[in-house]
């Protein structure tokens, strides 16, 4: 399984990101100091970095310069609040290979995170289609298949139906839906999550998806029985 390193010293980040990758699939660990960064990517078996720039003990770059100049290519995705070009700048110019400012929506993050890990040699295990009766969400190609129907969905539509299909059978509660797919500033009073399953039913098929009331929403393979 792929292993991802999140260091973030902000303890309700590092949790929403460790989180929300492991529901993505990924094994992933969070640290909060620079130097206990390093030490597990010394100790190998890391694919991918997240490292926030404002750690306690050394700053972001530091620990980037000190894994370039010691040769460790794994990637690098910077995470942090600075947002001017300067930091941006200085921050890839010390090997990062992506760089995103918070606020952030977990689905973005991902995106990159899938991004970065493409070309890295594929554990023989890892799940890249998700299925559920005749539901195929393929996470390589990005594409959605209903039985032999192709559908198309956007970025976020995709996110919420790989949720879905990540926990077949379960209720999942508006409240878990919003920190999965929206972010971990996410609005409890909205309802974009009603929205949004309305536009899976109607691209999908609504028999697909069961109103918990209360709540939250439930798949179901509507084939079975």
């Amino acid at each position: 399984m792929t292993h991802i390193l999140i260091a973030e010293d902000e303890e309700r980040i590092a949790a929403f990101v460790a989180k929300g990758l492991r529901t993505a699939g990924y094994d992933a660990t969070a640290v909060t100091t620079g130097d206990q960064a390093l030490a597990r990517v010394r100790a190998g078996g890391i694919d991918l970095l997240i490292l926030d720039l404002g750690l306690p003990d050394l700053d972001g770059f530091q620990v980037l310069r000190r894994l370039r100049d010691a040769g460790h290519a794994l990637p690098v995705i910077v995470l942090t609040a600075r947002s001017s070009v300067t930091d941006t700048v200085t921050g890839l110019e010390s090997g990062a290979d992506d760089y995103m400012a918070k606020p952030f929506r977990f689905e973005e993050l991902l995106a990159r995170v899938r991004l970065r890990l493409r070309q890295q040699p594929q554990p023989s295990g890892e799940v890249t289609v998700l299925t559920h009766g005749p539901l195929h969400l393929d996470l390589r190609t990005r594409r959605m298949r209903v039985g032999s129907h192709e559908v198309d969905l956007s970025a976020r539509e995709f996110a919420l139906a790989e949720t879905f299909l990540r926990h077949p059978g379960d209720v999942l509660t508006r409240e878990r839906l919003l920190s999965e797919v929206w972010g971990y500033d996410f609005d409890p009073g909205s309802n974009v999550v009603d929205v949004y399953v309305r536009y899976l039913r109607r691209k999908v098929g609504a028999e697909h998806f069961d109103t918990v009331r209360g709540v939250g929403y439930r798949l179901v393979d509507a084939t079975a029985g």
